[in-house]
């Protein structure tokens, strides 16, 4: 299966399944107070093992086409945790996985789990939206003596500052579908006039600004 098609297909499955809601007029609040028309909890699909196995082996292929030199799968708490030990079991590497911040008590760690002083390392997250928790990851991890190879996710909403981030800390990364496929998906099945093929996609490139 080309990439392009399990994009389309990814993104299908996310949606008929509840991992992804699409609600143009009455969007969701995210904590930075910024208006969405798409809420994303990819953490459901571990409920579905047809699908968790797709992503699994997607994930494994985007490693081994652009990490193949990887040493250790990072996964980023919380949701990336799961996705990432799966797929550390596939390719047989090693995991840890990466806090937000350093425990408040007992040793204190952001990192748990082990790696070498200069391992070669690939993240894996479940979203990318503005990249902010996937780069504190990398930060954490090379701060830590990691050489991060880059990051692998299932989803990316595709914002413009996500991508000018990524590039500004050096760090490649690869999912395996985004907004756009999404949207399509969700145009397929539900129907969609002009107005809100507009209205959708004018989020991706102002969200922080957006009103439906």
């Amino acid at each position: 299966m080309d990439s392009q098609t399990l994009s389309s297909r990814i993104a299908e499955e996310l949606l008929r399944i509840g991992a992804v809601k699409i609600r143009p007029h009455e969007p969701f609040r995210w904590s930075s107070g910024w208006l969405s028309p798409i809420y994303c909890d990819n953490r459901l699909t571990l409920s579905y093992p047809s699908l968790r196995s797709e992503i699994k082996e997607g994930l494994v292929k985007l490693i081994r086409e652009h990490f193949a030199q990887a040493e250790g799968i990072a996964g980023v708490a919380t949701a990336g945790i799961p996705q990432g030990a799966l797929v550390a079991d596939a390719l047989n590497l090693p995991f840890c996985y990466v806090r937000s911040k350093p425990k408040e008590h007992g040793m204190g760690n952001q990192i748990e789990g082990r790696f070498d002083e200069g391992q070669a390392i690939v993240v894996v997250e479940d979203l990318i939206s503005t990249g902010g928790s996937s780069l504190q990851a990398v930060e954490a991890l090379r701060a830590a003596g990691a050489q991060v190879l880059g990051v692998v996710a299932v989803v990316t909403y595709g914002f413009e500052h996500a991508r000018e981030a990524f590039e500004q800390a050096k760090v490649p990364y690869y999912t395996l579908t985004d907004y756009r496929h999404i949207i399509e998906a969700y145009g397929r099945h539900q129907g969609m006039d002009e107005a809100t093929r507009e209205l959708l996609n004018r989020w991706r490139l102002t969200p922080d600004r957006w009103q439906p």
